[in-house]
């Protein structure tokens, strides 16, 4: 059993579905802090060959809140804006028509929560990119809110019999491939290659929002997308 743990983002790029895509069990970190200016509720995408940072409204965010605490705007019609921009920006990629029915169902689901609304994002996104991993909650299974930093990340492991753990690059520092492999777990960093591919006739803008990756390219170029990483 190989599992990746990781806090929900919205949209994120090819690496955070490359990691999803390398193990068997994915787990959504929704029961820890919310970060502030991180990547849980916004990305880049491509607007006039250059990035574009767009971001969904919440209410009340804050640090002092766990990720599925943080509820979405409710006075802020963000839909219909997003949608433009995704419109003017991309009505003329090759694969438009079908990834905009995806992004529509996916930002006009009726949620409360960044949390149900990454969730569901994360779901429907790694479907369509043919990944069969399954995708969990943290805070629907493990109890285990009073372990922190690594002492959680192994209780889990350990809960679901894991033998091998990969964790994104930045952790690099905070987890010890010692301390895992003493509990009898193989602990692996994956390290996402940049992969160009057209974007219109722009100069390559590497790492933005999966929502570019899925307007350029096909299932086929997808495949290889995913697998354009190494493990360290």
């Amino acid at each position: 059993m190989t599992i990746a743990i990781m806090q929900p983002y919205i949209f994120p790029y090819i690496g955070y579905f490359q990691l999803i895509n390398a193990v068997d069990k994915f787990i959504i970190y929704d029961d820890v802090n919310f970060i502030n200016k991180g990547w849980i509720n916004r990305n880049n995408i491509l607007v006039g060959g250059n990035a574009h940072l767009f971001t969904i409204p919440l209410k009340d965010a804050s640090q002092n809140k766990l990720i599925n605490e943080v509820e979405l705007s409710p006075n802020d019609p963000w839909q219909k804006k997003f949608l433009k921009t995704i419109q003017q920006s991309y009505q003329k990629a090759p694969y438009y028509q079908k990834v905009f029915v995806l992004i529509e169902e996916i930002v006009n689901l009726e949620v409360k929560t960044i949390n149900e609304l990454a969730y569901f994002a994360l779901t429907k996104v790694s479907a369509a990119m043919g990944i069969e991993t399954e995708i969990l909650p943290s805070s629907s299974i493990y109890s285990n809110k009073n372990l922190k930093g690594p002492d959680r990340i192994l209780d889990i492991c350990n809960k679901e019999n894991a033998s091998h753990y990969i964790n994104p690059i930045g952790g690099m520092e905070l987890y010890d491939k010692s301390r895992f492999e003493k509990e009898g777990i193989k602990l692996n960093f994956i390290k996402s290659v940049s992969s160009p591919y057209p974007q219109f006739k722009n100069a390559f803008v590497p790492w933005l929002s999966v929502i570019d990756v899925l307007m350029f390219n096909s299932p086929e170029q997808i495949s290889e997308q995913l697998e354009a990483y190494e493990l360290i």
